[in-house]
């Protein structure tokens, strides 16, 4: 494929902009955006403003180009519609609707990231890992007319979010405008999605007896925190030693709930006590899973659930509007992470080599998309906007090539010491100096 002059500076002058281009351009086509709206809009309508426009305008912010959703309206030279009728149709948006947004531009993604990652061997063998894990919306600016005399937070929402450690990708999101709503009752919409050959990786927070049996019911495994008081599982077993990982001592027991009918349930329980305290200060984790014994020893078990993941985003005001903008920035980050794969790739990493940043990549985006966007002409990426999921892997791993890996480095810096500091008095708090001085004397005086 012969690729513009213009385009091909920006390649050398910064590649990972151009790969973000295409890859966004696969995961917001607009045709497509349009007809899924047709198909989750509920009771919203089509006039004069398009659903991929406002999708398009909220992704601009959530890759950092505008500062906010004014901003980048303002900035938008073709919009059909008044700020306020922008903001109604945000507003309205159905979390369903942000919900097939999310599934659909993951499975896009994926598609694209399948011939680029190949045989890469699965984090656990035999298993589709997912992480399962709450996302409360930080409280928002106080503007809506009910809200201005209270004194406390307000919550937009929150939503649970399933990540895909293998692909990096977050493939579903449960959004919920309920900021007070049990998240153990949102977990049976998304264990509709469980399938067989499946381990789902949660916090004691979904330590239950229903989302234990619904999982096994699926014919899925999971890995689950205990929590305290549930669901007090039946001993059936001394607890035994299984030996050392690097964060602690594993013991392992024999334990059993019962399902909804009344028959039993045999669980495995592994107890980790660490050497170090947790930041809420817990020595000993209890995992409760039921993944045969045969294929995943005790140590095993307790080095999976170290895979972690969670992810903030600035909040709007109104439920629908912020769970739209957790929505579209999910999208961006799996963006994010397909432009991290093909580096990665083309570059033929291995672990023990760096680990790359995801605010590297996307700092690198937030300062040169705008200038490449007025660079380039239009027509310039009309090659691009038809190619099928394996023609733009390849596309991308090439592109990559130019890429630094060194320059889009993560720079990890160590633990801050923690230290005591104990009462003083108010003029002692208030009191500054100057640092240069301080540098100068060595001291403070």
């Amino acid at each position: 494929m012969v690729m513009d002059a213009v385009v091909q500076r920006c390649v050398e002058q910064s590649p990972v902009t151009v790969m973000a281009r295409l890859a966004m351009q696969r995961a917001l086509e607009p045709d497509w955006i349009d007809e899924l709206f047709e198909q989750e809009r509920g009771l919203q309508y089509t006039r004069q403003l398009l659903f991929s426009t406002t999708v398009e305008l909220m992704s601009v912010v959530a890759v950092g180009m505008r500062p906010s959703l004014h901003a980048a309206a303002k900035a938008c030279k073709d919009l059909p519609v008044s700020l306020q009728a922008l903001y109604d149709k945000i507003n309205g948006t159905s979390p369903g609707l942000v919900r097939a947004l999310v599934q659909g531009s993951a499975t896009r993604l994926g598609e694209v990231l399948a011939p680029m990652l190949g045989g890469k061997a699965p984090m656990v063998p035999g298993y589709q890992l997912r992480i399962v894990d709450g996302n409360h919306l930080p409280a928002s600016e106080k503007r809506l007319k009910p809200l201005r005399g209270f004194r406390g937070a307000a919550l937009p929402g929150q939503s649970l979010v399933v990540y895909d450690p293998d692909t990096d990708l977050v493939v579903d999101m449960l959004p919920c405008e309920d900021g007070h709503a049990n998240e153990r009752t949102m977990m049976q919409a998304i264990q509709q999605q469980a399938q067989p050959g499946q381990l789902w990786i949660a916090d004691r927070n979904f330590s239950t007896r229903a989302i234990f049996c619904r999982w096994q019911e699926r014919g899925s495994c999971f890995i689950v925190r205990e929590h305290g008081r549930t669901p007090s599982p039946q001993e059936l077993e001394p607890m035994q030693l299984r030996g050392r990982i690097d964060t602690g001592i594993v013991h392992e027991q024999a334990v059993s709930i019962e399902d909804e009918q009344g028959k039993p349930l045999r669980l495995r329980r592994v107890e980790l006590h660490l050497e170090h305290p947790t930041e809420d200060g817990d020595t000993v984790i209890r995992l409760l899973t039921n993944l045969p014994a045969w294929k995943f020893t005790a140590r095993s078990v307790a080095r999976v659930y170290r895979f972690r993941w969670n992810s903030e985003v600035q909040s709007l005001g109104h439920p629908r509007a912020a769970l739209f903008a957790f929505g579209v920035a999910v999208m961006a980050y799996n963006v994010l992470a397909v432009l991290q794969s093909a580096v990665w790739v083309a570059h033929e990493l291995q672990e023990d080599d760096i680990e790359l940043s995801s605010y590297c990549f996307a700092d690198e985006i937030r300062t040169h998309y705008a200038g490449m966007v007025m660079a380039v002409i239009p027509t310039a990426w009309a090659p691009y906007d038809n190619t099928t999921a394996d023609q733009l892997a390849e596309v991308l791993l090439q592109i990559a090539l130019h890429a630094n890996p060194k320059s889009l480095r993560k720079h990890t810096r160590g633990p801050k010491p923690s230290a005591k500091k104990g009462y003083v008095s108010a003029a002692v708090a208030r009191r500054h100096v100057a640092t240069a001085r301080v540098l100068k004397n060595g001291l403070v005086k």
